[in-house]
């Protein structure tokens, strides 16, 4: 039976951090969905169309990860995919109060599917994409954050304004 498993994240827009997550758990699965989600909590800089565009274009490396989209809950998405598992990644304590708390309302709607956590290395434990984001809108290089696609994209994005 093949091992699936989904990532899903707002990716607004995607880092090394979670490209290493992801590489990560590629070897854990034999298929990844990296789902691409809208909160609505959340106003995004890139459109989902472009967030999925700069996704694909940086896991393209990677044969067993597929970058979709939803518009439904997490586990809703889990099972249309037949996911055994919900990957988290997880940088320090304060994540870990948040997502235990979403992980134990997933494992209420879908007992069957299992959430893990996975941390990136070290050296990505400090980033996110909101601080990427404000370094870009301040006009500083984050080429050694994110992969060069999107480095370019927050180039052009902030250029306009």
């Amino acid at each position: 039976m093949e091992k699936i498993a989904i990532y899903p994240g707002t990716f607004d827009p995607i880092t090394n951090g979670h490209i290493d997550v992801i590489e990560r758990a590629s070897k854990l699965f034999d298929k990844i969905y990296v789902v691409v989600a809208i909160n609505s909590k959340k106003t995004t800089l890139f459109s989902e169309e472009e967030r999925v565009s700069l996704m694909t274009e940086s896991l393209n490396h990677l044969p067993n990860v597929f970058v979709i989209t939803h518009h439904k809950l997490t586990v809703e998405i889990a099972y249309e995919k037949n996911a055994i598992c919900i990957i988290r990644g997880i940088r320090a304590i304060s994540d870990f109060e948040y997502e235990f708390q979403i992980a134990l309302m997933n494992r209420k709607l879908a007992p069957d599917v299992y959430t893990i956590f996975l941390m990136p290395h070290e050296k990505y434990t400090y980033l996110n994409s909101s601080i990427i984001r404000e370094l870009a809108k301040y006009g500083k290089d984050t080429s050694e954050f994110v992969p060069n696609c999107v480095s370019q994209k927050l180039l052009e994005k902030f250029k306009k304004d």
